[in-house]
This record gives C-alpha cells, structure tokens and sequence, in this order.
C-alpha cells in the first residue's frame, strides 16, 4: 500500500490558513516560482473551490494544485501551479489531485484543463500526460509565452510556458450512439 492509499491523506479544498504550508512547499521545490504569502492567502480564499491540498491525519500539507476557471474560457479549468513534498512518498498524488480538481470543475461547466509546464520539467510533462490519458483526454501543445516575454531574472533566462490543453477526445464516426460524458473520471 502506498502513502497515498494510506487513509491518513485527504483531498480537500484549502484555506487561507494553509498559505504558509503551501508557500513553504514552493520555496523548497527549487523549481517553482516563488509568489507572496500575501498571494496564496488570496488565492485560498477566493479561489478554494477550484484548488486542492493534499493533507494527512494531523492536518500537514504535503501537496497542492492552485487552480482556477478561465473567465474568458468558462468550459477550461486551468492549473496554474502545484507541487508534492519532497520528502513524502506518495505515488500519483499529484494526478490525484489533477483528477479530484477536474471532478469538481465538471459542477462549473468545465471540460478541458489546461496548464502550462516549461520544457525542462519533463516530470510535470509525463504526468500531465498519465492524467490526460485517464480521463481519455486529447493533447495539445504550444508555445504560450515564449522565453522573450520574461525579463531576466538575475542574469538568467526565464524558460518558455508551454501551454498543455486537454480537450475531450472526438469519437470517431463508427462509434456512433450514447457515450459517455467527456470529463467523466475514467479512473
């Protein structure tokens, strides 16, 4: 059994109270860019119902996905940005929490998901994918900001975002009759 089926996990909206676990869990990663804790203290409050933590039975938070419904785009959730502890063994937590996130956007209307991964983070990549693959979503890819649309941060190249939208796949035309629904967990 893994850490993640281990019933000491839970899935659940955030609060602004778990800010300072979630911003302390970015600065570690190395990987991720570093908002304010003023930041994620808004985001839990105004944007908790399309955002997850993962937390174990004495309430520490051990992964995140901040995530939110495009108001231009209101089908697409997008996820802007999350991230597991390094030190907790946990298995597919993070598609876990991409699944718990796409489940709960189908009540807004939502039916794809976008995000964005910058090319080095080949790790984010694969399991965008493994999620995709799951829910029998569609791929596509494409540069949305280029390296030139970041300033230099410290004499370094920000990378580029490339932009991961996962669309409801086409049934072909044999395939004619009911089906089912296209953000509908194939887990």
């Amino acid at each position: 059994m893994s850490d993640f089926d281990a019933p000491h996990i839970t899935l659940r909206a955030p609060r602004p109270t778990d800010a300072p676990a979630v911003w302390q869990l970015v600065r570690d990663s190395d990987i991720l860019d570093t908002n304010s804790l003023y930041y994620y203290h808004l985001w839990f409050r105004d944007f908790a119902g399309t955002s997850v933590v993962a937390a174990t039975d004495d309430d520490r938070i051990i992964g995140f996905v901040t995530a939110y419904i495009r108001p231009d785009r209101p089908d697409t959730l997008l996820a802007w940005q999350s991230a597991v502890s390094p030190d907790r063994h946990a298995p597919g937590l993070a598609v876990r929490m991409m699944h718990e996130l796409a489940d709960r956007a189908t009540g807004h209307g939502a039916i794809c998901v976008e995000t964005t991964v910058n090319p080095g983070n080949r790790a984010v990549a694969l399991m965008m994918r493994r999620f995709a693959h799951e829910r029998g979503l569609d791929v596509h890819t494409e540069v949305l900001f280029g390296s030139e649309d970041f300033p230099d941060e410290d004499g370094n190249a920000h990378p580029p975002e490339v932009l991961y939208r996962m669309t409801p796949a086409v049934p072909a035309p044999a395939a004619a009759g009911p089906t089912a629904p296209a953000f509908a967990s194939r887990r």
